[in-house]
């Protein structure tokens, strides 16, 4: 009888163990859904609310890559075919490259943007292309859906905008993850692309684990207001890949943590700790709940939220090291697996382009908006000093101006005139420079008349001190606000 007791003991103590390595805890019914499969044998092992229907958001976008690679694997177009951007595609809400209508992408430029980006445009660029409109590529895509077994799913348009009869469900969209794993081996590459780059503009990927989780390889981030931080993510490791699907975190560092912890989970499963876990049979398997998809719009973008939750907390999260999510990360590197270290690079960002060929160096101009391009000079390689150095160079910049004009009214030379237009128009980390340039100048003026007076400058030249006084409030408006 002690045995037994001291059995039952030592089971519910790994069990505990088990729950607070993974982190995984049971939510109320339809907050969120937690599912991780084997993407061999399509064994599920662990599933929380997977068979719940659900807006997929831009996870849709798995969908739209599969439909259009079939269609180039059959020989309907390559990835070298040239498509034109149509008033309908322009139209498209953000998040978007923003190409104007008959704009020229090749197939395999679009699917770059398209999963690095989640370009709305392009995803409707890519229907049209293949189908000749939305409505006929809709209808491939949820033949498609039902081919491969997808019972929850229906898909009305290929970027996952918000819609009422576009939903999903966890289950399926493991599924669909499996399907492109192994129908479409050799474009796998397009999952785990670490970003892109046009011109001066760099994207990285939405998917945060990729070049930081260890064995990360795929594959879709997702987000509207309705739906919550959508992710499906990949990882290989000792030769087995696994699949995760998060839908409905409350933050997308919530949306990433979790699926690593699923990941982990699933890995573990394999070295001991799989005797106590509950059969769940493979993921086809699994039952779908008849419910209504849980509309989590209050929760994201209600009133209570200082600002609307956005992709773009992403990057702020994954290079802040004194976050959970990058400590998680750092205890999963000793001996697991080589080539991701957390708070990395995540890699070289691939080269994307208009028209049929790559610009010659050099030649490439960005072809976004404005807006855009402001927006991803913030978005420089995923380094907190590349981070703190934009920041600060931006916050320092309108002193310049006024120590300039005041130059400018005591002085009677054009030079000064130019010299603040010069200052202007320089990078920003260059304003130091304005400041000593008419200094420079007036204290050659001085040696000219003495030598008493050429020595005044010397001790001015500590002046540089103003920027560093700037730097700590500048780093928080960047972890704040990007």
């Amino acid at each position: 009888m002690s045995s037994t007791r001291s059995f039952i003991a030592r089971t519910l103590m790994w069990v505990g163990v088990a729950c607070a390595a993974t982190g995984l805890t049971v939510s109320r019914a339809g907050a969120e859904a937690l599912l991780v499969i084997d993407s061999e044998s399509g064994k599920v092992l662990y599933a929380q609310n997977a068979g719940y229907p659900w807006y997929p958001a831009s996870v849709t976008k798995l969908m739209t890559a599969y439909v259009t690679l079939r269609a180039v694997k059959e020989g309907r177009l390559d990835l070298d075919t040239p498509l034109v951007v149509s008033a309908n595609a322009a139209s498209q809400s953000p998040v978007k490259m923003g190409f104007g209508v008959g704009t020229v992408v090749t197939v395999d430029n679009a699917l770059k943007m398209l999963m690095v980006k989640s370009a709305n445009d392009m995803a409707v660029v890519l229907a049209e292309g293949v189908a000749g409109s939305v409505e006929s590529f809709a209808d491939e895509m949820n033949a498609n859906a039902r081919r491969l077994g997808m019972i929850q799913s229906s898909f009305v348009n290929p970027n996952g905008l918000p819609a009422d009869d576009q939903v999903s469900s966890a289950r399926d969209l493991a599924i669909l993850a499996r399907a492109l794993i192994r129908e479409l081996p050799e474009y796998d590459y397009y999952w785990h692309l670490p970003g892109i780059r046009m011109g001066k503009m760099v994207r990285w990927n939405y998917n945060t684990l990729i070049g930081r989780y260890p064995g990360a390889d795929g594959m879709k981030t997702g987000f509207i207001c309705a739906s919550g931080f959508n992710l499906v993510a990949s990882a290989t490791r000792n030769g087995r890949r696994l699949i995760a699907v998060v839908l409905g975190a409350p933050s997308s560092a919530a949306r990433a943590m979790k699926a690593a912890q699923l990941l982990e989970r699933g890995f573990n499963s394999a070295s001991g700790l799989s005797w106590f876990m509950a059969p769940y049979g493979t993921v086809e398997s699994l039952q779908p709940i008849a419910a209504a998809p849980p509309n989590l719009r209050d929760d994201m973008c209600g009133p209570h939220r200082k600002r609307p939750a956005t992709e773009d907390e992403d990057d702020v999260v994954a290079n802040n090291p004194e976050s959970p999510y990058a400590v998680f990360l750092a205890s999963l590197r000793p001996g697991k697996a080589k080539g991701a270290a957390p708070l990395q690079q995540m890699g070289e960002p691939v080269l994307v382009y208009t028209g049929t060929k790559p610009p010659a160096p050099g030649s490439q101009a960005a072809s976004e908006p404005k807006p855009e391009k402001k927006k991803s000079v913030a978005i420089k390689p995923a380094a907190a000093k590349d981070k703190d150095e934009a920041t600060t160079s931006a916050a320092p910049a309108a002193k310049p101006k006024r120590k300039s004009t005041a130059e400018k009214d005591g002085a009677s030379s054009t030079a000064a005139a130019s010299s603040v237009d010069t200052a202007v128009a320089k990078p920003k980390p260059k304003v130091a420079a304005p400041k000593d340039t008419p200094k420079d100048g007036a204290s050659a003026t001085a040696a000219a008349a003495g030598d008493a007076t050429a020595a005044k400058p010397k001790p001015k030249k500590p002046e540089p001190k103003p920027p560093p006084m700037t730097i700590t409030p500048a780093i928080e408006q960047s972890s704040q606000t990007r």
